[in-house]
């Protein structure tokens, strides 16, 4: 191993280019903080996010770093990005806010947990997010939809297949929206519209989608930030009292280690690697990883529940055009009532761009098809097959976690071990919804319907946030309550998951830490 090269002291360190990092990157660095964000990912560029789905894969996670393990092991290589970007360069642009019942379900249904804040403390960070992102949709539609400003673009266009599988819904009196989403629906400040490829997951080389390479990963580097790829943190440095970080210790792709210093730390990687970093960060003051006082750290890990309902129409689907992510939305079965016989949510995201191959490709809707019968079936599928998708909440569990596994990578940490499965709540939650996703299917009129594997998506929780040290890893600003000025962000945070998509909540997450960091910086580094 080569010898330590110590780096000159920054004001900031964030870990992570993705989604959270990028927002708290920025902020810090417009204030005039000096920042290095450390990447172990390499450097992506618009120009080579090619539509396709080879070259999608290589935006995706490279699992080296994380074993699965339990009854329902949650899928790593979708859900983890892998470059400056993270998992928001390949995401499908679905944003929502969580409800207002999702922030209090301990309070209100007795189960799982509650955040420190309410809906109304984060509304005003979602309303500023979705100015500065750029949010098509329309609110009122969005008859679900939490109190907010307008969507600062009108809703993006709809094809065959999504008006196909709205008229389902409308004969069985349920409600469908046009899909919220960070992508231009007409030209945004500077970026162009979406032209309707339906190449979402592979990158969106024109920028019409919000990822950071076109939001604040760009701001970010022109207020000064560096970022710094293939950087590899493995663990958080910490004064001889354990409750300063002074730094982290990082290892470049040669295998040489490093260490930076700054004033502020702030892990925003990928959920798993938040507390895998934590837990290898182990040192005298804290002896069961840093910031674990609570034994919490890893604990809660969260997934939503998801499945690919599939109807064979009559007529032409047009299901190569549009967004992957969806062109509807319907949250009829959102609201909360263990007089359902379940507790959790569910939404749907309807319409989803099709394309041959690979997640959501044609091929795989019938993935037991083989030689002749495959080919016969994908003849006909790729003008008339329809589809959308469920997600489903994960009710938070101390027993679904991140340890720390016996293998270690390549430079000699351990990898992290996550274990899961969803409860008895869970199942029936999913089950309930994929009954009525198939009833809504059948009276749109199509032929055949059936409901794929499930599966699951957006990995959540990890370093829950809440109100003392007891119950909780960090405050409600992210901040760790072993450790004065190390700050945790992302999915990371949630103590519950909610059934939506979490990226706008980690944009508006990530701005109210950065504005904290930013307004008490003084009391936080002295």
């Amino acid at each position: 191993m080569s010898q330590i090269n110590t780096n000159t002291k920054v004001d900031a360190i964030v870990v992570g280019a993705g989604a959270s990092g990028s927002v708290i990157a920025a902020k810090l660095a417009e204030a005039g903080r000096s920042v290095v964000v450390l990447e172990a990912g390499p450097t992506r560029e618009l120009n080579e996010l090619y539509s396709s789905s080879i070259w999608a894969r290589k935006l995706k996670a490279r699992p080296a770093t994380t074993e699965t393990a339990g009854k329902d092991p949650i899928a790593i290589n979708f859900n983890q990005g892998h470059g400056t970007g993270g998992a928001a360069l390949h995401h499908y642009a679905c944003w929502f806010r969580l409800h207002p019942e999702d922030f209090k379900v301990r309070t209100q249904f007795g189960k799982a947990l509650d955040w420190p804040i309410d809906y109304g403390t984060l509304q005003p960070f979602y309303d500023r997010i979705q100015e500065e992102v750029g949010l098509s949709g329309d609110a009122d539609l969005e008859v679900w939809r939490p109190e907010g400003e307008p969507y600062p673009m009108p809703p993006l266009a709809q094809f065959a297949q999504g008006r196909l599988i709205a008229e389902g819904f409308k004969r069985l009196g349920m409600h469908t929206s046009p899909l919220p989403m960070a992508i231009n629906s007409v030209p945004y400040k500077g970026r162009p519209a979406c032209i309707y490829d339906g190449w979402c997951d592979a990158g969106c080389p024109i920028g019409a989608l919000a990822n950071p390479l076109v939001t604040y990963l760009k701001e970010a580097k022109a207020a000064g930030a560096e970022v710094r790829t293939d950087c590899h943190v493995s663990r958080v440095l910490t004064d001889e009292s354990g409750r300063r970080a002074v730094g982290v210790e990082y290892f470049s792709s040669d295998g040489s280690r490093h260490e930076l210093s700054a004033e502020i730390v702030v892990l925003g990687a990928f959920a798993v690697q938040n507390p895998r970093i934590l837990l290898n960060s182990a040192n005298a003051q804290h002896p069961q990883g840093l910031a674990n006082s609570s034994g919490l750290v890893g604990r809660y890990m969260m997934a939503h529940g998801a499945a690919n309902l599939f109807g064979m129409f009559e007529e032409n689907t047009e299901n190569e055009f549009g967004m992957t992510g969806g062109q509807l939305l319907c949250q009829d079965d959102y609201a909360k009532d263990p007089d359902k016989g379940y507790l959790g949510s569910s939404q749907w995201l309807i319409g989803n761009a099709l394309k041959p191959t690979d997640l959501l490709g044609v091929a795989n809707a019938r993935g037991g098809l083989f030689g002749q019968e495959l080919h016969k079936f994908m003849h006909r599928a790729a003008s008339h097959l329809a589809t959308m998708t469920l997600v489903g909440e994960n009710l938070p569990q101390p027993e679904n976690r991140v340890q720390l596994s016996s293998e270690k990578d390549r430079f000699g940490f351990p990898v992290a071990r996550v274990e899961h499965e969803y409860s008895e709540d869970d199942n029936r939650c999913f089950d309930a919804a994929v009954a009525r996703g198939l009833e809504v299917l059948e009276e749109a009129g199509a032929k055949d319907v059936w409901a794929g594997p499930k599966a699951n998506m957006h990995i959540m929780g990890g370093c829950i946030m809440g109100r003392d040290q007891q119950s909780s890893v960090t405050d409600s600003y992210g901040r760790c309550h072993d450790v004065d000025n190390l700050f945790v962000a992302g999915t990371s945070l949630f103590p519950t998951s909610g059934a939506v998509n979490p990226t706008f909540t980690v944009h508006a997450l990530a701005l109210r830490t950065a504005e904290h960091i930013s307004n008490n910086w003084s009391e936080l580094t002295s």
